[in-house]
């Protein structure tokens, strides 16, 4: 009975540690987008007062 409540919780504890290694990356990704985004919208800003 131990050997199955160990295998469980070590079951548990990957899978939540898988779960949160993909909440940081789509954090990631949308901090990059974020920026780009800023970038981009400051570049159209910046062209669009030189004309």
């Amino acid at each position: 009975m131990k050997y199955i409540s160990a295998l469980t919780a070590t079951c548990l504890l990957m899978l939540s540690l898988a779960s949160c290694a993909n909440t940081i990356k789509g954090v990631g990704r949308d901090a990059a987008n974020t920026v780009n985004a800023t970038q981009n919208a400051g570049n159209r800003v910046g062209n669009a007062a030189r004309n």
